[in-house]
């Protein structure tokens, strides 16, 4: 699971570095939360848990439906 979750990731990556950011997957909880930690412009930014859960959670959970959340760590 954890190489799906990657490998969309990287679907999302271009649109964060188009803003001079990044996302690093952390973790994949027993149930089943995404951890990532948002990078470069990204990283505390005030639009950041708009990003995590209007771009990354809606992306990741419409491709693989067990995915019950995103959270951002730091």
């Amino acid at each position: 699971m954890e190489q799906k979750i990657k490998e969309g990731l990287d679907q999302i990556r271009p649109f964060l570095q188009r803003d001079g950011g990044d996302i690093e997957f952390v973790e994949y909880t027993d149930d089943h939360i995404v951890k990532v930690r948002l990078q470069g412009h990204c990283a505390g930014c005030p639009g950041a848990q708009m990003t995590i859960k209007g771009v990354v959670e809606r992306i990741l959970m419409e491709s693989y439906p067990e995915i019950k959340g995103v959270e951002a760590v730091q």
